[in-house]
C-alpha cells in the first residue's frame, strides 16, 4: 500500500471521530486551534522565513510572494479567522426542509459533514489554517497539499493546529499535511475516489487545470478571477472612482481584484482621464481600446488576450461600451463568472446587471474585494467555487456539507400487500 494511501486511510478513519463531536467540543477545538497558532508565532515566521528566501532565491516575486509572505499581523490574523470559524453557526445537523406527507411520514432534510476533503494549494500558508478550521467546523476531516515554496511554512502551521488536536483527543490525521509533493503523488491522491469525497484546488490557472485533469474524485474549482467594473451612464462617478481604486489597487494580486473597467461612453470623457490620473499615482499600468484612448492618449493599447486575463498585478485593461447591455456581452464573453461590479444610480439599470450575469458574485455600488467568505458573512473561506454544482461563490462551513433525507414513521409502507 502507498504511503499516500496509508495517509488517506487514516485521514478517512479520523473524520468519524471528528463528526461525532457535538458543536461545542468542535467550537473549542478550533479556539484552541487558534491559541496554538498565536502561541507558536515565532515559530511560524521563522519558518516562512525559510520559505521567503528560497522564493527569492528562485526568482518568485510578484502576487506569489505577497501571498507567501507572513509577518506579526497577518499570523495574528490566520488566529482571527480560526476564532471567527469557531463562532459560527453549527452547519451540522440543520434541518433545512421539514415536511408532513398525507401518508403521516415525517420528511426531513438534514445537513451532514461530506466526510474527507482535500485541498491542494499553492503559495498562501493561511490555507493550511483556513481549510483545516472550515473543515473541521463542518465535521469533516481535512488533506492539505500545499506548495513546495510554502512547505516549511505549511508545516509549522499544521504542528501547531496539530497541537490541539492532540490536546482534546483527537487523532493528527484528521489534519493531514502531504509532504511529499511530488507531481505523482498528487494525481494518486486525487484518483483515491474510494476515501475521498472531494477535492478543491486553490492557485492558478495551471494548477487548476491539471487537478481538474486528472481526478477521479469530484472537483470544486477556484478557477481564475477576471473581475469587471462597469461605470454606467448614471454612475456617481466618484463612487465609481472610488469602486475603482479599491477593486484594483487595494491588493492587485488577489482572485477579487478588478481586471478590466468598462465605461459608458457618456462618461468617459469625464470619468477616464481622472481615472487613469488616480490609477498611475498608484503605480498602475492601463491598457485600452480605440475610444479609451481618444480620453487618455497615451495609454496602452490592449490586446484581446488583455480582456480575458487575470493580471494578478498593477494592470488594467480598460473598454469603452455603447449600452450596459454591451458591457454584459463583454462580461460574459471575457469574463470568468467570478466577480462583477456596477456603479449606478438607475435601480432598472443595476437590477438588469443582476439578472442578466451568472456570475457568482454580483455587486452594485460596492467594490469587488467584498467578494471574500469572511466579508460575506461566511468567517473564512475555502475558496471561491467557479462551479456551478453544490456550491457556487465563496464557500464557508456550510458548503462543506451536504444535505441527506430523514424519513420519520410509524410503520408506512409503501405497498399494502406487504403487511403481514
Amino acid at each position: 500500500m502507498s504511503d499516500i494511501r496509508t495517509q488517506a486511510l487514516a485521514c478517512r478513519d479520523a473524520a468519524t471521530a471528528i463528526a461525532a463531536l457535538d458543536n461545542t467540543a468542535r467550537r473549542l477545538l478550533l479556539l484552541d486551534m487558534a491559541q496554538a497558532i498565536d502561541s507558536q508565532t515565532d515559530t511560524i515566521l521563522a519558518a516562512n522565513e525559510k520559505d521567503m528566501a528560497q522564493a527569492a532565491a528562485k526568482g518568485v516575486q510578484g502576487a506569489m510572494l505577497d501571498r507567501l509572505r507572513l509577518d506579526g499581523g497577518r499570523v495574528a490574523t490566520i488566529a482571527n479567522a480560526v476564532r471567527e470559524v469557531a463562532d459560527l453557526p453549527d452547519p451540522v445537523g440543520q434541518v433545512t426542509r421539514r415536511d408532513q406527507l398525507p401518508n403521516g411520514l415525517a420528511i426531513e432534510r438534514v445537513r451532514i459533514p461530506l466526510g474527507v476533503i482535500t485541498m491542494i494549494y499553492e503559495a498562501r500558508p493561511n490555507v493550511t489554517a483556513d481549510a483545516a478550521a472550515l473543515c473541521l467546523k463542518a465535521g469533516n476531516a481535512v488533506i492539505l497539499r500545499g506548495g513546495s515554496e510554502a512547505l516549511h511554512s505549511n508545516t509549522a502551521i499544521a504542528a501547531a493546529l496539530h497541537v490541539a488536536l492532540q490536546k482534546h483527543g483527537i487523532p493528527a490525521a484528521a489534519v493531514t499535511l502531504v509532504e511529499d509533493l511530488r507531481r505523482e503523488t498528487m494525481v494518486e491522491l486525487l484518483q483515491l475516489a474510494d476515501i475521498i469525497d472531494l477535492a478543491i484546488p486553490r492557485g492558478g490557472e495551471g494548477l487548476i487545470r491539471f487537478v481538474t485533469e486528472h481526478a477521479r474524485v469530484p472537483v470544486i474549482k477556484h478557477y481564475k478571477g477576471v473581475c469587471h467594473l462597469y461605470v454606467d451612464k448614471a454612475a456617481d462617478l466618484t463612487l465609481a472612482l472610488d469602486l475603482l481604486i479599491d477593486g484594483k489597487t487595494s491588493r492587485p494580486g488577489v482572485c477579487n481584484a478588478l481586471e478590466t473597467l468598462l465605461v459608458h461612453r457618456d462618461v468617459a470623457a469625464e470619468f477616464l482621464p481622472k481615472a487613469a490620473a488616480a490609477l498611475r499615482q498608484r503605480g498602475v499600468e492601463l491598457r485600452g481600446d480605440e475610444r479609451s484612448r481618444e480620453q487618455v492618449p497615451d495609454m496602452a493599447v490592449a490586446s484581446e488576450d488583455d480582456y480575458a486575463a487575470e493580471f494578478l498585478d498593477l494592470i488594467l485593461a480598460i473598454r469603452v461600451v455603447d449600452s450596459a447591455d454591451d458591457a454584459i456581452t463583454h462580461i460574459r464573453r471575457y469574463g470568468s463568472d467570478h466577480t462583477e461590479v456596477i456603479a449606478t444610480a438607475d435601480q432598472a439599470t443595476a437590477d438588469a446587471f443582476v439578472h442578466a450575469l451568472r456570475s457568482a458574485v454580483v455587486m452594485v455600488n460596492a467594490s469587488s474585494r467584498f467578494s471574500d467568505g469572511g466579508e460575506l458573512g461566511l468567517g473564512s473561506e475555502i475558496g471561491i467555487s467557479t462551479t456551478r454544482l453544490h456550491a457556487y461563490g465563496p464557500m464557508g462551513a456550510e458548503s462543506l456539507t451536504i444535505e441527506r433525507f430523514v424519513v420519520r414513521g410509524d410503520g408506512q409502507v409503501r405497498h399494502p400487500q406487504s403487511r403481514a
